[in-house]
C-alpha cells in the first residue's frame, strides 16, 4: 500500500512539473483575452473544447447557469459585440452560441465508475474592467501578452486559475483508473462583483457535493513557497445599483415645479453612512460612483448611483442591505422623486472547514515545496467561492478555500499586477494529490 501510495504521489508530482510550460502558455493566452464577467465567451469556449477533448462530461448554458438568478449582467448589445470579438480572437462558434445571453459558466464532470465522494473544484474564470499598465517594466507587456481588450485585465489571477484547472482536468483525466468517485469542475464567470456563484448554483453546481476546494494565487500569500491551507470571515455582500427619476424644471424660473433627483441621491448617500454599525461583527456599506443632472441651471431630474454593503456573516449583511433599502427608499419620498433598486450582486459570507484543510496541510507538507505553510487565515473581504462552499457545508459537504503563496509585481486588482507563474505547476501538483487523498478516507 505504501510503495503504490509513493509510485502514485511521485508520478503526480513529475506530471504536474512536466506540463508547467503548457500552464504558462494558457495562462498568457488567457491573458491577452481578458474577458470581465458574463462575457467570458472566448474564455469558456477554450475551456469547454479541452475538457471535451479530455472525456468530461460538460455542461454549458442554462444547464449549467440558472438564468433568473444572473446578476449584474451586460446589456444584449454589449453580449453580441463580445461574442463577435471572441469569434474573431479564435473561439469556436457554436461553443460561443451555446452561451448566448452571458451563459458563460461550465460545470464539468468525470466518474471513476467506481465508488466514492463526489469532489468539486471551483475556478474563477473572469477578468477585472480596468486597462492593463502600458510600460516596459509591466512583464505581460514587456513580453507581448498585455491585454489586447480595452476595459479588460487579468489584474487578480484568474487566468492563471484558468491555468491551472484545465492542467488538473488534463492530470485527473489521465489518471482516472486510480480515481474514486467523481470529480466536478466548476468554472465561475462573474466572479468581481460577487454574480456568477449564485447563478451557478441555482442550476445544480454543487449539488451532491462532499468536498470543494477553492484555490487563490498571492492576495495574502504574497511570497513563493507561502501556503495559506484554509480561510474564513469572508464578508456577506449586497451590491446595488439605484435610480432616482424627478422631474426637470428652470433653475430660475420654475424651481418650485422640478423634482431634484439629486439631492435625493446626495441625501441617501450620506444617509446610507450613518447606519449603525453591527454589534455582532464587522461591517462595510460604500456609495461608490454617482452620476446625476442635466446642466447648471436645470433641476436635476435624474440621478443614479451604485453601492454596497458587508456583513461578517450573512444575517449581518441582510440587516445593512434592509437599512439600505429604508433610507433609499426615505430619501425618495422626502423629495418626491421615483426610485428603482436593482440588485446587481450578492454573496454568502462562509468558514472553512478544518477538516479538509487538515488534508490539505498534510499533502502540502508531504510535498516539501512550501517553506511558510499557514493553518488559516481572516479573508476580511468577500470571494464568491464562499457562497459556494457554504450552500456545500449546509447540505452536510466539507471545503476550504487556500491561498498559494507567489511573488506578485503589485497588489491585487492593480493595472501592474503579475505574479510567478512558477507556481503554476506547484498549484497542480497539490489539488491533485489532495483530490487523491480525499478520495481514499
Amino acid at each position: 500500500m505504501v510503495k503504490e501510495l509513493f509510485r502514485l504521489t511521485d508520478m503526480i508530482r513529475q506530471k504536474s512539473q512536466a506540463m508547467q510550460a503548457e500552464l504558462v502558455r494558457l495562462r498568457r493566452d488567457i491573458h491577452r483575452h481578458a474577458e470581465v464577467g458574463w462575457t467570458e465567451f472566448r474564455t469558456a469556449a477554450l475551456i469547454a473544447a479541452r475538457l471535451k477533448e479530455l472525456g468530461y462530461e460538460v455542461k454549458m448554458g442554462e444547464a449549467a447557469v440558472k438564468k433568473a438568478d444572473m446578476l449584474g449582467v451586460p446589456s444584449p448589445a454589449e453580449l453580441t459585440a463580445h461574442m463577435e470579438r471572441a469569434v474573431k480572437q479564435g473561439a469556436d462558434p457554436a461553443l460561443v452560441k451555446a452561451m448566448e445571453g452571458g451563459l458563460t459558466g461550465l460545470v464539468a464532470e468525470l466518474d471513476s465508475g467506481k465508488p466514492g465522494p463526489l469532489i468539486a473544484l471551483r475556478f474563477d474564470i473572469d477578468a477585472n474592467d480596468i486597462n492593463e499598465a502600458n510600460t516596459s517594466e509591466h512583464l505581460p507587456r514587456r513580453e507581448g501578452f498585455a491585454s489586447v481588450n480595452p476595459g479588460a485585465a487579468h489584474a487578480c489571477g484568474h487566468d492563471g486559475h484558468v491555468a491551472m484547472g484545465l492542467g488538473v482536468a488534463s492530470l485527473l483525466a489521465e489518471m482516472k483508473s486510480e480515481l474514486k468517485g467523481r470529480i466536478r469542475l466548476i468554472f465561475e464567470p462573474g466572479e468581481e462583483g460577487s454574480r456568477g456563484a449564485r447563478a451557478m448554483v441555482g442550476a445544480g453546481a454543487v449539488d451532491g457535493v462532499d468536498h470543494i476546494l477553492g484555490v487563490h494565487i498571492g492576495f495574502q500569500a504574497t511570497k513563493t513557497g507561502q501556503l495559506i491551507c484554509s480561510t474564513g470571515k469572508f464578508l456577506a455582500t449586497t451590491k446595488l445599483d439605484v435610480t432616482y427619476t424627478g422631474k426637470p424644471a428652470h433653475a430660475g424660473a420654475a424651481p418650485q415645479e422640478g423634482k431634484n433627483a439629486l439631492l435625493a441621491a446626495a441625501s441617501a448617500s450620506l444617509n446610507l453612512h450613518a447606519i449603525a454599525r453591527h454589534g455582532q461583527g464587522a461591517t462595510r456599506i460604500t456609495v461608490g460612483m454617482l452620476v446625476a443632472g442635466e446642466g447648471r441651471n436645470v433641476i436635476p431630474a435624474h440621478a443614479v448611483f451604485k453601492m454596497e454593503t458587508r456583513g461578517e456573516t450573512s444575517e449581518i449583511d441582510e440587516f445593512m442591505a434592509g437599512e439600505a433599502r429604508r433610507i433609499i427608499e426615505g430619501s425618495a419620498l422626502t423629495y418626491g422623486v421615483d426610485y428603482h433598486i436593482e440588485m446587481v450582486g450578492g454573496t454568502k459570507s462562509g468558514e472553512s472547514s478544518p477538516a479538509t484543510r487538515d488534508v490539505l496541510k498534510k499533502v502540502a507538507i508531504e510535498m516539501g515545496a512550501f517553506n511558510d505553510i499557514r493553518d488559516y487565515i481572516g479573508f476580511g473581504a468577500t470571494e464568491d467561492f464562499s457562497h459556494l462552499m457554504t450552500v456545500v457545508q449546509e447540505n452536510g459537504g466539507l471545503g476550504t478555500y487556500f491561498m498559494l503563496g507567489a511573488n506578485l509585481s503589485a497588489g491585487h486588482h492593480n493595472d501592474k499586477f503579475d505574479f510567478d507563474e512558477s507556481v503554476l505547476s506547484t498549484g497542480v501538483e497539490l489539488i491533485v494529490k489532495t483530490v487523491v487523498t480525499l478520495q481514499a478516507e
